[in-house]
């Protein structure tokens, strides 16, 4: 079974691989894809930084809630490598539960009762939920909004959606080239 997984990932990797090799060897064809096209957002944040190293993410995005996010954020490469990433072990260990998961994806989607989310999330107990609840509010993931209503704060929702993006494998979701 991992195996398939693992011959599914690369699989997938080979195609991208001979989708950026195919642009790149076309990119004096009329109707092609340039390189500049193809890695915009790279390319502008090379021209702005003039060899320095950074790392950026960005997002824009409406929810099924109708709540409009944009986002950016960048850091030099220099200082996250020179970091103690330990200090946000939390955060991170937050988003390591699948429960945790199925809780901000279903807030996202619009469910933010306490009431509503123990059911999306298969939880029997009241106390169930609100130990995962705890720990994502705790790091800042989640926000109490009112009595037993939770919200993603506007400046993870984008953070958060890169992570998954981050981890999800290639050909379960849309690329954008």
């Amino acid at each position: 079974m991992a195996s398939e997984s693992l011959q599914r990932r690369i699989a997938a990797l080979e195609e991208r691989v001979a989708r950026l090799e195919t642009a790149r060897d076309t990119a004096g064809d009329v109707g092609s894809t340039s390189r500049e096209d193809t890695f915009w957002a790279l390319e502008g944040l090379r021209r702005r930084l003039a060899g320095r190293g950074q790392v950026l993410f960005t997002g824009a995005l409406d929810l099924p809630t109708g709540e409009h996010y944009e986002w950016q954020q960048g850091a030099l490469a220099d200082g996250l490598l020179a970091a103690d990433w330990s200090e946000h072990a939390a955060s991170y260990a937050a988003l390591g539960h699948p429960v945790r998961l199925t809780l901000l994806r279903a807030v996202l989607r619009g469910i933010r009762s306490a009431t509503e989310l123990q059911e999306v999330a298969g939880l029997n107990t009241t106390g169930q939920l609100y130990h995962h609840l705890k720990q994502l509010t705790a790091t800042g993931w989640l926000q109490a909004e009112g009595r037993g209503h939770y919200r993603v704060p506007a400046g993870r929702v984008v953070p958060l959606l890169v992570l998954v993006s981050a981890v999800v494998p290639p050909g379960s979701r849309q690329e954008t080239e």
